[in-house]
């Protein structure tokens, strides 16, 4: 950005930039303190349903808990999810139709739902080039 400008002004930029960069990474503290808080919130809604969320990342990456959190605080039953997702295909199906329930109920998922919807793209992309969508996989 400042190239070789030494000026005190430059050298706060780049200091910002680092700053930014720190904050931005996965195990910045402020994620971590985050991530534990909405975990913790989490499970106390699905207590009543006796199931445990440890690992966001992991725990909601099929969609299952994530449906499951969702039906718990709308007190509202979702459309049948794929029980046992094996592909990532059947994944993203069950996390789109968590996002799909949220947008029809007027909340905005605009975000996420731009991330799944390229996911799913690569993945159904992913198919065909290996031709796994004759094989029913």
């Amino acid at each position: 950005m400042c190239g070789n400008d030494k000026s005190a002004k430059c050298e706060d930029a780049t200091k910002e930039e680092d700053m930014l960069e720190q904050d931005l990474l996965e195990s910045a503290p402020w994620k971590r303190i985050q991530q534990n808080s909405f975990t913790r919130w989490a499970n106390e809604r699905l207590k009543i349903m006796n199931i445990q969320i440890d690992d966001l990342k992991y725990d909601l990456s099929d969609g299952l808990r994530l449906i499951t959190l969702i039906e718990v605080l709308a007190q509202k039953k979702l459309p049948k999810p794929h029980q046992n997702p094996v592909y990532k295909s059947q994944k993203l199906e069950n996390v789109s139709l968590a996002l799909e329930f949220l947008q029809n109920e007027g909340i905005k998922t605009v975000n996420i739902v731009v991330q799944v919807q390229i996911r799913r793209a690569r993945e159904l992309e992913g198919r065909k080039g290996r031709g796994e969508e004759e094989s029913g996989k």
